[in-house]
C-alpha cells in the first residue's frame, strides 16, 4: 500500500522550493574540494563551512527526537551524523557525501562551478547532484513520514567529506563511532546514477577504482629536438608502450587477467532489460560531438562495458608544456595520472600490484619508470533484493513515475558501500541517485535535475515506510 498522497507530495515540493534549493545554492558557492584536490583544506576552511551549512539546515527541521552532530577527528575531514530514534526496533542508514570534485574546464557561458544557476528546472554548479542534495532528501523523507504518523525504524544519516578522495577519512570515523551506528537492516545511498529521469533506478553494482601516477624519465634536461630525436626515445613514446601493456590501443580491452571477472548472468539480463527501455539514450547520455561514434552500437554492450568491464583513462599529465609554449624540445620526462575502473568483484589490491608490476618491468630503452599507486578502492556487488524491497521499489516507482523500477550497474565507485557490505553482509541496499543523462558529475556543467530530486525523495518515503512494516524475518527468508 502506498503512503504517498497529495499532502506528502505538497510537503516535499514546498520544502524543496522554500528551504532546500536556497540552501543548496549557498552550498554550491563553497569550493570545498575533496582532500586529494585541496591538501590545504583545513587551512582554507571551506569543508567546515559546507558541513556547518548542512548541519544548520538539519537542526531547523521539525523532526522529533533528532540529534545532529558534526564529528571531528584530528587531521580528518568532518562527518555529519544525524540520529532519529524510531518506534520499532530496527535501523536504517542513509548515506551521502558533501565534498566536491575540482572545478574542471569547459563550463558553458553563464555557468560556473561555484556560482549556482537555475535554468530549465536544473540547478547548475559543482556538488549539487554529486552529492549535496542527499542529506536534504533523506531528512525530508523522514519528516514527511513523521508528519503522517507512520512508525519508523531508527534512522541514522551519515554524510562524509572525503568520498571523492576514496573515503580516506571514513574508516577512522567509523572506528570512532563504534556501535553508535548499530546494525542497519537497510542502507539507502543517494550518490548513484539514474538511467533516465522517468523512473526509479536501483544500482546493482559499482566498479572499483585504481588511481596512480606513471612517471617516465629519459634525460637530465630537455634538448633541441633536432639534436636529440633519432638518438633518444621520447618519454611519450615510452609511456605509450607501457600503456599498451595494460590496454589494447585499438579496442580499449584491458589485457591483465587480474583486472577481469565473469559477469553474473542476472546482471547481464538486467542490462538487457534496461537497454530495451533506454535504447539510444545510453549513448546520448554523453555529450558526443557531431559524427563521433560510441564504442559500440549495441546499448547492452555499452551498459556492460561501463559497469562490469575494466577501463583505463589518462586523466592528467605533467611535463607537457601548453601548446602555445611548446618549442622544438625533446622533453626529458613525463608523468601521467592513470585512472583504471575495476569490475565490481575484482580485488583492488591485487589489481594495483599487477598494474605496478606490469608497468615497471623491463622498461624500454632502460628508462626510469615508476608507478605510484594513489588509491585502490574496491567495487561492490549488491546482494539479491529481499522480496519486500523489490516490491517496495516497484510500488514507489509506479506511484511516483507511473513506470517500473529498473536495475543498472554504475561505472563509478562509492567506497563506503564496499565497507558496509563487508561489515553488514545481511543488509539490504537501495543505492540510487540523480546522476542521469548529461548531468555530468566531475565535469563541466554539472546539474541537479530538481523535479527528479523531488520525485526521488518521494520514493525514499515509500521505501522507508515499507521497511518499517515489512514482515519480521523478511531478509532471512529471502537469503534462504
Amino acid at each position: 500500500m502506498t503512503v504517498l498522497d497529495a499532502r506528502t507530495y505538497e510537503t516535499i515540493a514546498r520544502e524543496w522550493r522554500e528551504t532546500i534549493v536556497p540552501t543548496l545554492c549557498d552550498y554550491v558557492r563553497i569550493p570545498n574540494k575533496s582532500p586529494h584536490f585541496a591538501p590545504d583544506w583545513q587551512t582554507l576552511g571551506h569543508m567546515q563551512r559546507a558541513a556547518q551549512l548542512l548541519a544548520d539546515w538539519c537542526r531547523r527541521q521539525p523532526i522529533r527526537g533528532m540529534t545532529v552532530e558534526l564529528l571531528d577527528l584530528p587531521g580528518r575531514t568532518p562527518v555529519l551524523f544525524v540520529d532519529v530514534p524510531g518506534e520499532i526496533d530496527d535501523c536504517v542508514l542513509l548515506y551521502g557525501h558533501l565534498d566536491k570534485q575540482p572545478e574542471f574546464t569547459g563550463w558553458n557561458e553563464g555557468l560556473s562551478p561555484w556560482e549556482p544557476v537555475i535554468r530549465d528546472g536544473k540547478l547548475y554548479g559543482r556538488g549539487g547532484a554529486d552529492d549535496g542534495y542527499a542529506v536534504f532528501s533523506s531528512l525530508l523523507a523522514i519528516r514527511a513520514l513523521q508528519e503522517r504518523g507512520v512508525k519508523l525504524a531508527r534512522c541514522v544519516v551519515l554524510i562524509e567529506a572525503s568520498e571523492e578522495s576514496g573515503s580516506i577519512d571514513l574508516p577512522a570515523h567509523l572506528e570512532a563511532l563504534g556501535a553508535r551506528i548499530g546494525e542497519p537492516s537497510l542502507v539507502i545511498c543517494l550518490d548513484a546514477e539514474c538511467g533516465n529521469y522517468s523512473q526509479l533506478w536501483c544500482t546493482s553494482s559499482l566498479r572499483g577504482n585504481l588511481t596512480g601516477s606513471l612517471r617516465v624519465e629519459m634525460l637530465r634536461e630537455g634538448v633541441h629536438s633536432g639534436m636529440g630525436t633519432g638518438i633518444a626515445a621520447t618519454p611519450w613514446r615510452v609511456a605509450q608502450q607501457l600503456l599498451a601493456r595494460l590496454e589494447d590501443p585499438l579496442n580499449g580491452d584491458i589485457r591483465l587477467p587480474e583486472l577481469q571477472c565473469d559477469i553474473p548472468r542476472q546482471r547481464v539480463e538486467q542490462a538487457r532489460t534496461a537497454a530495451k527501455t533506454l535504447g539510444d539514450e545510453v549513448r546520448e547520455r554523453l555529450p558526443f560531438l557531431p559524427g563521433v561514434r560510441a564504442l559500440s552500437t549495441d546499448p547492452v554492450e555499452l551498459l556492460l562495458g561501463s559497469t562490469w568491464r575494466s577501463t583505463l583513462a589518462v586523466t592528467g599529465a605533467d611535463g607537457l608544456p601548453p601548446v602555445s609554449q611548446a618549442g622544438n624540445v625533446l622533453l626529458p620526462k613525463i608523468a601521467l595520472k592513470l585512472s583504471l575502473r575495476l569490475p565490481p568483484t575484482v580485488d583492488a589490491e591485487v589489481a594495483a600490484a599487477a598494474v605496478k608490476r606490469e608497468l615497471e618491468r623491463d622498461p624500454p630503452y632502460g628508462a626510469r619508470v615508476s608507478f605510484d599507486v594513489e588509491s585502490a578502492s574496491e567495487g561492490w556487488h549488491a546482494p539479491i533484493c529481499a522480496p519486500w524491497l523489490e516490491e517496495s521499489m516497484q510500488r514507489a516507482s509506479q506511484a511516483v513515475f507511473g513506470r517500473e523500477m529498473l536495475y543498472a550497474g554504475v561505472g563509478g565507485t562509492i567506497p563506503f558501500m564496499g565497507m558496509l557490505g563487508r561489515r553488514f553482509p545481511d543488509t539490504q541496499f537501495l543505492i540510487t541517485g540523480v546522476l542521469g543523462p548529461l548531468s555530468n558529475a566531475h565535469g563541466p556543467n554539472e546539474f541537479l535535475h530538481l523535479a527528479y530530486a523531488e520525485k526521488l525523495t518521494a520514493c525514499v518515503v515509500q521505501v522507508l515506510a515499507d521497511h518499517a512494516s515489512r514482515p519480521v524475518g523478511a531478509e532471512t527468508a529471502a537469503a534462504a
